[in-house]
């Protein structure tokens, strides 16, 4: 129970209530299971567009000949042991993903016997699947809007870059869901701290000294622990988790600013700091070493034994050995990936990625027939669906706009989200990078172009001051009743049909009980529909099926399907995509 505000009178049993600030007001949906229909709806397209003809091609496409190979070995012995190259430079929580799947639903699966290739590409599907429903899920918390959420959930299904990784057994897709994972779980935090000052500050409780406490926080210390088992997928989630422990650091700072705590760095620091650390650091930490269980057990799994012949010292000498030898391990990965300069096919500079640059190739075979041509195609090409992937840029500079001039939360973690996961490779441009390095970003590129979109069909000021569309004359095209119209309009309309009565005979005269016919245009006027919106609205409809359309035409290069020659080179737009 609450606490009653110091001044309240002790035989009183109720207080007057305050009104509680927005910032810290939660939102509930109208209706929870609107929410949750449109989520699953935007779901189950993403599901029909990662698991459809998953198993082809048969064999091993692109990275997979490493990464399918190392997750049959973690099968066998509980780490990576391919003789050819034992070192090994990526941590092993997504090839544990990918031997999951292979398990269940391999040749020999112990839940369903289908192809090796398929088996190996259910984790990264589901994952993929994951995502959107996630998405979905997060954008109706952070916009407040059920519509939001079921449009960016949409614009994940159809987002052509975490399609094609969803569908082949690559690590990039774990990292996205994991962080994804982690980043809404801080929201829910973000949340549920707001909520519980909120509720403070509605009975009274004085607050301008600092909280009396933020309570427990479950779901801050779950975003912890995916933080850091995102990490344990790729390294590349490092500045993610970063990124991420400071946003909701920062956060607490707000929260306790809104409630109005005078001094709230010092209140943050009693408050928040400490358990933020714990949950963020160290649990993250822990869950991170603890993903690499296989490789303490194994006996002979590569670096295990390293510090039985390089004893530490000092500080570093009191360490566990296994935990030697796993530091050491570290750096020889850190060097091996910071001196990553070899050429490639399909190397890309970052820069290029923000236009679709270089796409790459992960399967496009030289015999192909049966297209009813003279010469066929086939390709699997990791691109994103160009329409939308072209907006990110415009929407992530109006975010940076935004919070600059509103400090909108959401457009900052729109920022941070894109500083971590694209302003980080900036540092070394010579480095070896790839396209799919932008897979854990895409989430959230989406989200910060559902929140231009949303914005765009909000309610907002100009409304107001917009022209309204010109009254005409009615048409017989819409039914509207006196009911639904505005003051003037119906005084209007009554000396009109005044007029017409008197000069109509008994059989021309309207019954005055019968429902008004007008025109789209007079309803809109009547309504009171700015032109502005509608405009708004009418390039929002016209986006968004751009998009849809050009999913529809980048399919069959998304999913290795069957082409002419002369409709591959249609949908090649650029020499370098080639």
């Amino acid at each position: 129970m609450l606490p009653a505000p110091d001044d309240a009178p002790a035989s009183s049993p109720a207080w007057q209530r305050r009104p509680v600030p927005d910032s810290l007001r939660p939102w509930r949906p109208e209706s929870r299971a609107t929410g949750w229909l449109l989520s699953i709806a935007v779901t189950l397209i993403a599901a029909v567009t990662r698991f459809w003809a998953l198993g082809f091609p048969q064999g091993k496409s692109f990275d997979e000949v490493y990464y399918a190979v190392e997750a049959q070995e973690l099968l066998r012995y509980g780490y990576e042991d391919n003789r050819d190259y034992m070192f090994v430079v990526h941590p092993p929580l997504g090839k544990w993903c990918i031997a999951l799947t292979s398990w269940l639903f391999g040749d020999r699966g112990v839940l369903w016997h289908t192809s090796e290739s398929f088996s190996w590409r259910v984790a990264p599907a589901l994952a993929g699947t994951i995502s959107v429903l996630i998405v979905a899920r997060l954008a109706q918390r952070m916009f407040r809007s059920t519509i939001a959420g079921a449009l960016a959930g949409l614009l994940m299904a159809l987002e052509g870059i975490s399609l094609v990784m969803s569908r082949v057994a690559l690590l990039d897709i774990f990292l996205q869901t994991f962080l994804l994972a982690g980043f809404a779980c801080l929201v829910i935090d973000r949340d549920q701290v707001r909520a519980r000052l909120g509720r403070l500050y509605a009975v009274g409780v004085d607050l301008r000294n600092g909280a009396p406490s933020l309570g427990p926080r479950p779901w801050r210390l779950l975003g912890g622990v995916l933080l850091g088992l995102g990490c344990a997928v790729k390294w590349s989630g490092l500045s993610f988790w970063l990124g991420f422990a400071v946003l909701s650091l920062l956060w607490d700072r707000g929260a306790l600013r809104a409630a109005g705590v005078e001094r709230p760095w010092i209140n943050w620091w009693r408050r928040s700091f400490p358990t933020g650390f714990c949950s963020l650091i160290v649990a993250a930490v822990t869950s991170y070493v603890l993903a690499w269980t296989g490789w303490f057990v194994g006996e002979n799994s590569w670096n295990r034994h390293w510090s039985d012949t390089h004893p530490g010292t000092g500080l570093f000498g009191w360490l566990p050995g296994g935990i030697r030898s796993l530091a050491n391990y570290h750096h020889q990965a850190y060097e091996f990936h910071s001196h990553l300069y070899d050429p490639h096919a399909y190397k890309a500079n970052p820069w290029s990625w923000l236009i679709l640059g270089r796409p790459i190739s992960f399967y496009a075979p030289s015999d192909v027939t049966g297209c009813g041509a003279s010469s066929c195609s086939r390709e699997i090409l990791l691109i994103g669906t160009p329409i939308m992937y072209w907006a990110f840029v415009p929407a992530v500079l109006w975010c940076a706009w935004r919070w600059v001039t509103t400090r909108d939360w959401r457009a900052g973690s729109v920022l941070m989200a894109s500083m971590v996961g694209w302003g980080v490779w900036l540092q070394d441009q010579k480095r070896t990078g790839f396209l799919f390095y932008m897979t854990p970003l895409m989430p959230y590129l989406v989200l910060g172009l559902t929140l231009a979109l949303t914005t765009m069909l909000s309610t907002v000021a100009e409304d107001a001051r917009s022209s309204p569309m010109p009254l005409r004359r009615a048409r017989p095209s819409a039914s509207l009743d006196e009911a639904s119209l505005d003051e003037a309009s119906l005084d209007k309309a009554r000396v009109d049909e005044a007029r017409v009565n008197a000069a109509a005979t008994d059989e021309d005269r309207p019954n005055p009980k019968a429902p008004r016919e007008v025109g789209l245009l007079e309803w809109i006027r009547v309504r009171g529909i700015p032109i502005s919106r509608l405009a708004r609205t009418a390039a929002v409809a016209l986006f968004l099926g751009a998009v849809v359309a050009d999913f529809t035409w980048m399919w069959p290069i998304f999913t290795g399907g069957m082409l002419t020659h002369a409709q591959w080179s249609q949908r090649m737009w650029f020499p370098s995509w080639i």
